[in-house]
């Protein structure tokens, strides 16, 4: 056990006031612009994204959309010169 806090009466000295920097609860919430589709996938693949999201105390929609949100992001990139797509049938660069 720690040993206990004797406080005195004795003046603080030059008080400072800092503003209030941290942001307000509704700016808290991230909003995400989104759009309701409806989507058949497998059951085996809901079943594995409810697991998971209830190790991870999350929803299991959210995942789902995180990871659609990842395999956009990089697949918007600029493609480089290693890219490893495939040329169009025809091309006549070989391959």
């Amino acid at each position: 056990m720690s040993a206990k806090i004797k406080y005195s009466d004795e003046p603080v000295g030059p008080v400072k006031v800092v503003p209030d920097f941290l942001p307000a609860p509704e700016e808290l919430v991230f909003k995400e612009d989104t759009v309701k589709v409806t989507i058949a996938l497998s059951k085996e693949s809901v079943e594995f994204f409810k697991q998971e999201a209830e190790k991870h105390h999350t929803q299991y929609q959210k995942m789902i959309r995180r990871l659609l949100d990842a395999y956009t992001l990089a697949h918007k990139q600029p493609l480089t010169k290693r890219s490893s797509r495939r040329r169009k049938h025809g091309d006549s660069r070989g391959g």
